[in-house]
C-alpha cells in the first residue's frame, strides 16, 4: 500500500458505481473512477453541479460513461425514489461511495423530515441510500460500499439521550456524532452482510483535512474554521489526494470488509492510503445495534434479515 495513486486503480470496465456528492471528494472520486473505466453515476442535490460535474469529467476523459441523477440526501421521499428509479434502469450496482456531507452550520437546522441536518444527511441519508440500492449492490459483481468517515470520528460520540441534538446542539460535536454514526454503519454493514450472505462488501475511509468546499460552506466563509480554509490553505492537502484512501477502499483488490483507511501521515491528517485507527466508540457492537435499530425507525429503510 506504500503511497498508493488512482494510478494504482485496477480496470474499472465493466463495474457501476454510484457517488454521492458533486464536489470535492466525490469529483474526484468519480473522475478518477471514469478514467479507469467504470459507469459513474454522480448523486446529487443540485442539477447544474451535477451537469457542471459531469462535463468537466467528459472533457478531461472523451468517452467517459457519467451520468448525473437528482438525490437529495436531506429528503427521504428522495432517496427512495432515487432507488426506485436506479432498480427501473440498472440491472446491478457494483460500488455504492456514501460521501456527500454538511459540516457545522452554526445553528441547529433539519432536514426535510425534521431530522438533524448533519445526522439526516451525513448519517442517516446514507443508511437509508444503501438499503434502498442494497437489492441492485447484491447483484453486482464483488460489490462493495464506501462509507466516509471523518478525523472529527475520534472525539464524536453518539447521543442517545439527545440523537437530534434537539435540547444542545454544538456543531463540530453534532459533526462529530454523524462520522461516529457513518464509521459504526460502515462495520455493521459488514457484521450483517457476513450474517446474511449478502455477499457485499462494507469499507469506511476517511480523507484526512483537504482542501475542499465542506467547511466555508458549512460553517460560513467568514467563520474561523471558513477563514482557516481560505488563506491557510497550504495546511490542507488537495481533494485529489484526501479521495485516495476512499479509491483504495473502492478499487484496490486487498482493501478489506470492516477496514477502516486513511492518510498515512501526520496523525493521519494528510499523505497515502493506509490502515486508520477505528476510535473504540465505533466498535461497541451493543451500540452499533441500538443506531441500527433507531436509523430503522427514524428513516423508514429496512434491511433484509436474510
Amino acid at each position: 500500500m506504500t503511497r498508493w495513486t488512482a494510478s494504482d486503480i485496477p480496470s474499472q470496465r465493466g463495474r457501476t458505481a454510484v457517488i454521492t456528492g458533486t464536489g470535492g471528494l466525490g469529483f474526484e472520486d468519480a473522475l478518477a473512477l471514469a478514467r479507469a473505466g467504470a459507469d459513474i453515476i454522480i448523486a446529487g442535490r443540485n442539477p447544474s453541479k451535477g451537469d457542471a460535474a459531469v462535463q468537466q469529467i467528459r472533457r478531461s476523459i472523451p468517452g467517459a460513461s457519467v451520468t448525473f441523477e437528482m438525490l437529495d440526501l436531506a429528503n427521504l421521499q428522495s432517496i427512495e425514489a432515487f432507488g426506485i428509479r436506479l432498480q427501473d434502469s440498472r440491472d446491478r450496482l457494483d460500488i455504492l461511495i456514501n460521501n456527500a456531507a454538511v459540516m457545522a452550520p452554526p445553528e441547529r437546522l433539519t432536514t426535510s423530515d425534521g431530522l438533524e441536518l448533519q445526522l439526516g444527511t451525513n448519517y442517516l441519508g446514507h443508511f437509508a441510500l444503501t438499503a434502498h440500492l442494497l437489492p441492485l449492490l447484491r447483484r453486482g459483481d464483488q460489490p462493495r460500499v464506501v462509507t466516509l468517515s471523518s478525523v472529527a470520528a475520534r472525539s464524536g460520540a453518539i447521543n442517545f439521550d439527545d440523537l437530534q441534538s434537539e435540547r444542545t446542539y454544538k456543531p463540530m460535536a453534532a459533526y462529530g456524532q454523524s462520522k461516529l454514526a457513518c464509521l459504526m454503519f460502515a462495520l455493521e454493514l459488514q457484521r450483517r452482510s457476513d450474517a446474511g450472505g449478502w455477499g457485499v462488501r462494507s469499507i469506511a475511509a476517511h480523507p484526512g483535512i483537504s482542501r475542499t468546499d465542506l467547511l466555508p460552506n458549512g460553517t460560513g466563509t467568514w467563520s474561523a474554521p471558513g477563514i482557516a480554509r481560505r488563506y491557510l490553505w497550504f495546511l490542507f492537502q488537495p481533494a485529489s489526494q484526501g479521495a485516495l484512501p476512499t479509491l483504495f477502499a473502492a478499487t484496490a483488490p486487498d482493501a478489506q470488509g470492516s477496514a477502516y483507511y486513511g492518510p498515512n501521515r501526520l496523525s493521519e491528517t494528510r499523505g497515502y492510503p493506509s490502515v486508520a485507527k477505528i476510535p473504540p466508540p465505533a466498535e461497541n457492537t451493543n451500540d452499533a445495534t441500538r443506531l441500527w435499530i433507531a436509523s430503522e425507525n427514524l428513516t423508514g429503510a429496512t434491511f433484509p434479515l436474510g
